[in-house]
């Protein structure tokens, strides 16, 4: 089943994400917990903007991040495997990442730099996460536990990917809890920095447990963005319109935007 032929509907999904497709949760305790994102290996994978990737759970536990349906055998985004080397050294991650006590698929740090906001819509993008995934079974959804402060950065959410009037634009202060239908929702983060933002991002399977977890935390469907400069979003919709034609010309194709690996 190709993912353009994917229906939620076919899925166990939860009701939580029906209007939205994200939830914003409580604000974690993060400065508690030591910053062990700094001790573990990471690995150059490119999703949207300048990033690297630490693997906590990889397919067959290897040191990579390859979608699991790349692999031999392959298989969809759950039952993920530890990589020891990494988790040895970042237990609590480990830890957070269990919390919900739901199937866990990929997950890893995401270290990215400082970019711009019409670089931030230039890389818009959704995730494939459910291919292979049976029918009847948990749709698979992604959380993004912010884990430095940056409270100037925002997580971008559209609906249409080229179509503003659909965007919500979910603050990163440290503790961020935001839990997101990532297949739905075209998605990127405006990261001005200066330094580098850290975030743990763990595939889950919707069902009983991932309910739970949700519902005890006072869960927000929808948020009020944060205002834009004046004339940014006009300047930034012609900037990456300009990209996306020059990147057509050059490579011979239409302007549409890929999905994550």
């Amino acid at each position: 089943m190709t993912e353009s032929s994917m229906d939620p509907r076919d899925y166990v999904t939860l009701p939580v994400f029906a209007e939205t497709g994200y939830v914003v949760l409580d604000s974690y305790d993060q400065p508690a917990d030591p910053a062990e994102w700094l001790d573990i290996e990471y690995v150059d994978w490119k999703s949207s903007g300048d990033t690297r990737f630490a693997p906590l759970a990889s397919a067959y536990g290897d040191l990579e991040c390859n979608g699991f349906w790349h692999h031999d055998p392959p298989k969809t985004d759950k039952d993920g495997v530890w990589v020891e080397s990494n988790i040895a050294k970042a237990p609590h991650l480990k830890a957070r990442a269990e919390e919900p006590g739901a199937n866990i698929g990929r997950c890893r740090v995401i270290e990215l730099k400082p970019n711009t906001y019409a670089e931030a819509i230039y890389n818009l993008h959704i995730d494939d996460n459910n291919r292979l995934n049976p029918e009847g079974t948990g749709w698979i959804v992604r959380g993004f536990f912010n884990l430095t402060d940056d409270s100037d950065s925002v997580m971008i959410l559209r609906e249409d990917r080229d179509d503003p009037s659909t965007e919500t634009r979910v603050p990163l202060p440290a503790g961020t809890q935001v839990i997101i239908d990532t297949q739905r929702l075209w998605h990127a983060v405006w990261h001005p920095g200066p330094q580098l933002r850290y975030c743990l991002i763990t595939s889950w399977e919707a069902g009983p447990d991932l309910d739970a977890y949700i519902g005890v935390r006072h869960p927000i469907t929808r948020i009020e963005s944060p205002e834009l400069p004046a004339g940014m979003a006009e300047a930034a919709e012609a900037e990456v319109a300009e990209r996306r034609a020059a990147r057509a010309a050059a490579t011979g194709t239409t302007t549409t935007a890929m999905s994550e690996a």
